[in-house]
C-alpha cells in the first residue's frame, strides 16, 4: 500500500517539476512542496516499517514536515 503511494506521488512530484521547468512557470510551486513532503512522509514510514534504520526514518518524517511547513508558507505569501 505504501510502496503504491509512493509511486504515485514521485509520479506526481516528476510531473509537477517537469511541468515548472518546461514552462517556466512556477506558479504551482507550493502544490509541488506539498506533494514531495507527502512523498518524503510514506518514505520516511516504509523505513520505519523496516525497522532497519529508524534514525533515516525519522529524518525523513522531520524533512517531510519542513517541506510542508515551506509549502504552507508558499500558500500564504502568494
Amino acid at each position: 500500500m505504501l510502496k503504491t503511494l509512493r509511486i504515485i506521488l514521485s509520479i506526481g512530484v516528476l510531473t509537477l517539476a517537469l511541468y515548472g521547468l518546461i514552462t517556466k512557470n512556477f506558479e504551482y510551486m507550493p502544490y509541488l512542496m506539498m506533494v514531495l513532503s507527502f512523498s518524503i512522509l510514506t518514505t520516511g514510514l516504509i523505513e520505519l516499517q523496516k525497522d532497519k534504520k529508524a534514525f533515516w526514518g525519522y529524518m525523513s518524517i522531520g524533512v517531510s514536515g519542513f517541506a510542508f511547513y515551506v509549502s504552507i508558507q508558499g500558500f500564504i505569501l502568494r
